[in-house]
């Protein structure tokens, strides 16, 4: 990564920073020379940079939020929009709870904060990076809320480059599955999709959105695996492919009995059951 420009003394806020990603990033950059803040709804007492409670579902705690950060930090040159939430949420179910929580922090709560540090960022012609997930264009069942926050996160931060292009910088980042508390609510349900992803490590993720935040140029889009690159290129190009190859291992899952008595995946493994009698 020595194409990349030098972290010193550059301005950085982090949302999600007391997680599994925020955690990393924010250690790598302050590493670097960087002057980090992070926001997390939940601070821990050993996070490696200072972190401001917030609740990125409050539209008045944001602005305020953002304010004490970019305070602390003089300005802001990078803008990490990390937060993210996952669960069950299967997409023939009316939307409920689960499913508003994860459009609420996942898509308004990315928006809430990028807007809030919109003059910053315009002031400093900044970057803004975008943790989205391979689920914003390969969809996988059962997960039908995760899938469409992160689709519309996208599309969120395709109006954002448009309108602040001239000054600012947006890219999006697509990991894959990495091991992390972001899927215990979804192996508690019973929906596991292990079989259907395949993790990639953590350090990959932190070395993207690096590459993101600190390239001399703006990249519009990137994977953050070779594999990656690759579903990424065939779920926009050939998306009746990639449908038929998440239906297809789904269908395995399934039939190898991988969601058990999972209530919630109950009428898709009744309808796979019919289709093969």
């Amino acid at each position: 990564m020595s194409s990349l420009r030098d972290a010193a003394g550059l301005r950085v806020l982090i949302t999600g920073a007391s997680g599994t990603f925020g955690r990393a990033l924010a250690t790598e950059l302050s590493t670097r020379g960087a002057h980090v803040v992070g926001l997390d709804v939940a601070p821990r007492d050993d996070d490696p940079v200072p972190v401001i409670a917030c609740d990125l579902t409050d539209d008045d705690a944001v602005p305020a939020a953002v304010t004490t950060a970019l305070g602390r930090l003089g300005g802001l040159d990078l803008l990490i929009n990390n937060a993210g939430i996952g669960g069950p949420a299967p997409a023939e179910l009316a939307p409920g709870t689960e499913v508003r929580r994860q459009l609420d922090i996942n898509l308004l709560g990315t928006w809430r904060v990028s807007a809030a540090c919109v003059p910053a960022l315009v002031a400093s012609r900044g970057r803004v990076v975008m943790v989205t997930s391979r689920m914003a264009v390969m969809q996988l069942p059962l997960a039908a809320a995760y899938g469409a926050s992160k689709r519309a996160m996208v599309a969120y931060a395709d109006a954002l480059r448009l309108e602040l292009g001239t000054h600012v910088g947006v890219t999006c980042i697509y990991p894959s599955a990495v091991r992390s508390p972001i899927h215990d609510s979804t192996a508690a349900a019973g929906l596991s999709l292990e079989g259907m992803s395949s993790y990639e490590p953590l350090e990959g993720v932190v070395e993207t959105v690096l590459r993101a935040g600190l390239s001399r140029r703006a990249r519009r889009d990137l994977p953050t695996t070779r594999r990656g690159a690759v579903e990424l290129f065939l779920a926009r190009h050939l998306p009746a492919l990639t449908d038929r190859i998440v239906a297809r291992t789904f269908s395995a899952r399934i039939r190898s009995g991988a969601f058990g008595t999972a209530e919630l995946a109950a009428p898709a493994v009744e309808r796979h059951a019919e289709a093969g009698a």
